[in-house]
């Protein structure tokens, strides 16, 4: 069984999920981030952890064969087939404060940390996603730039559930910087035995 959903621009989708079935988060129209974040079905104080997926692959990069691992150390996701092979590690959900230090208009800003948890029904003060087609250089000097990301049109990235999970997906909502190419657009979500 296959089932399609979108994450409209600016907003979030939630996804129930059982062991062994894929997620392909799909930029429809090219340069457009995903917030992808998960929490273990029935238990919100596992979750998708960035900083463990670090540790556990001893990179800041995804690649195909890859994992994604959960706060408790134990995998989630495996990454099954990668269209761009550029996504970020480093960078929390975007939220009112950010923008306010950043742009100035944090009030009333639409933003992923809102999205994700009206999705999952919850208030978590901080999330730290795979920031999915998320382009970000860094340097040797430790420095970091957000660059446009290089995803193109229908490029994807397919993840395989390693738990049973909630999955939520938010179409990044920041068109003030190059992290979405300046504009925000819609993600596919497509879900799959």
């Amino acid at each position: 069984m296959t089932r399609e959903f979108t994450a409209a621009p600016c907003s979030g989708v939630s996804v129930q999920m059982t062991k062994g079935q894929t997620v392909t988060v799909i930029d429809r129209e090219g340069g457009q981030v995903a917030d992808f974040f998960a929490e273990v079905s029935g238990n919100a104080d596992e979750f998708l952890s960035s900083g463990v997926t670090i540790d556990c692959n001893a990179s800041l990069r995804l690649k195909a064969g890859d994992i994604i691992y959960s706060n408790l150390y134990r995998p989630l996701f495996t990454v099954v087939a990668d269209d761009v092979g550029v996504h970020d590690l480093l960078h929390p959900c975007c939220r009112p404060e950010m923008y306010e230090f950043f742009y100035g208009n944090g009030k009333g800003h639409p933003n992923c940390l809102a999205n994700i948890n009206a999705c999952l029904g919850e208030s978590r003060p901080i999330i730290r996603p795979v920031n999915l087609f998320m382009n970000t250089e860094i340097n040797s000097d430790g420095s970091i730039k957000v660059l446009p990301p290089v995803s193109k049109a229908g490029d994807k990235i397919t993840l395989r559930a390693e738990a049973d999970v909630r999955v939520c997906v938010a179409a990044c909502s920041v068109s003030e910087s190059d992290c979405n190419s300046r504009r925000c657009t819609s993600v596919g979500i497509v879900v799959s035995d």
